[in-house]
């Protein structure tokens, strides 16, 4: 069996992505503008490596080491990275990402799909034993993501399109804060 086939849908995210079309629509870094919405056109550079087989006892997993860093236009330190596995469980057609940013919180998110599929759609909410959100203490009180979730779509050869949404509750807030991130990113390697 070849790589490519254990990795079922992921096996088109395998290399190096890069993208310069990405925007970011965030809660504003400063509390004086009482958190209201910051555009960012951002730059990105994505790396996905093969894990190889995962034995989870009878559960068989495959995988790629995932690993992406953003910089806004123009910019020399990025603004946001984060680290992760994107994970394939042919048994159950079940596409599972877990990832960190290094802001003090966690996301294992998932979502099923057929072996073949060029379009996956992923999803994780606070408070789930299944597929959960995990944060710190002060983005639980400031920033409590409630909802995550991720299209992502590989059918045109060569490129990667996501569309990402985190839910946010903001301290003193009603309405829920869609922090989004769209780009779309071309295969380097």
């Amino acid at each position: 069996m070849s790589a490519t086939h254990e990795l079922g849908p992921l096996a088109p995210l395998q290399g190096i992505w890069e993208g310069e079309r990405g925007t970011d629509l965030a809660p504003s870094d400063s509390p004086e503008t009482d958190r209201q919405l910051a555009t960012s056109k951002f730059r990105e550079r994505m790396v996905f490596e093969a894990t190889g087989r995962v034995d989870n006892h009878e559960q068989k997993l495959f995988g790629l080491r995932y690993s992406t860093k953003a910089w806004r236009i123009g910019a020399d330190a990025p603004f946001h990275e984060e680290v992760g596995y994107w994970l394939w469980d042919a048994a159950s057609k079940l596409v599972i990402r877990c990832f960190m940013p290094p802001r003090g919180m966690t996301i294992l998110a998932g979502g099923n799909a057929e072996p073949d599929a060029t379009k996956l759609s992923l999803e994780a909410k606070a408070g789930s034993e299944v597929f959960g959100i995990c944060s710190s203490p002060f983005l639980s009180a400031e920033f409590k993501t409630v909802q995550y979730t991720l299209e992502v779509d590989t059918s045109t050869p060569d490129t990667l399109h996501y569309e990402e949404h985190m839910f946010l509750k903001l301290k003193g807030k009603e309405e829920l804060f869609d922090h989004s991130d769209i780009n779309t990113l071309r295969r380097a390697q």
